[in-house]
């Protein structure tokens, strides 16, 4: 019998390959950001494999904003995310960022549901 996938909100750590769908990234852009943002830190298991949960693809979608979308340059956009407080402008990343999260799980969903029913055709 197959087990019942978990719900979205349930699932506690993401792969690479599942965070870079989510959030539109390749996983070098990825491994290069955990480089330059030290903030940027996913838990790795004992095989060496990167275990990211709900924070950091928040973190990440808050990065890509401000690099791809406002035209930070990474050491900006590292000065940004250090100097943010409790200000409008972080509520206002943050939302984003969970928004753009939220939006790329529902588009991973969308795909594999694509690939059943493809081969269901």
């Amino acid at each position: 019998m197959a087990k019942a996938k978990a719900p979205i909100d349930e699932k506690l750590y993401y792969s690479i390959s599942e965070v870079a769908q989510i959030t539109g990234l390749e996983a070098y852009v990825l491994r290069f950001w955990e480089k330059e943002f030290p903030m940027l830190r996913p838990r790795k298991n004992k095989g060496g494999n990167r275990h990211y949960q709900k924070r950091d693809i928040e973190l990440i979608n808050q990065i890509k904003q401000l690099l791809y979308e406002e035209n930070f340059t990474i050491a900006g956009a590292r000065k940004k995310l250090r100097g943010l407080e409790a200000t409008p402008e972080k509520r206002r990343l943050v939302l984003k960022a969970k928004s753009d999260t939220i939006l790329g799980e529902i588009r991973r969903e969308l795909q594999e549901l694509l690939k059943y029913l493809a081969c269901l055709l």
